[in-house]
């Protein structure tokens, strides 16, 4: 008797133990996602501010041809 009972609560505390790992791996794939969306804004913006940087030079030089 007391082997099945050491038996149901072991294996209850193992059910737990697999269902927090689960959790910690779900937990850790949306931060890595998280992460890399906020790379990807990064590198849009980034490209968005080397864009609007170009233009301008261009607009500076273009003025400067027609003085």
């Amino acid at each position: 008797m007391k082997t099945v009972i050491l038996s149901l609560v072991l294996a209850g505390l193992f059910g737990c133990g697999v269902e927090t790992v689960g959790s910690a791996a779900t937990a850790a794939a949306m931060k890595k996602q998280e992460l890399e969306q906020g790379r990807a804004a990064m590198d849009k913006v980034q490209q968005q501010l080397q864009e609007a940087s170009r233009q301008t030079a261009q607009r500076a030089a273009q003025a400067d041809d027609a003085k």
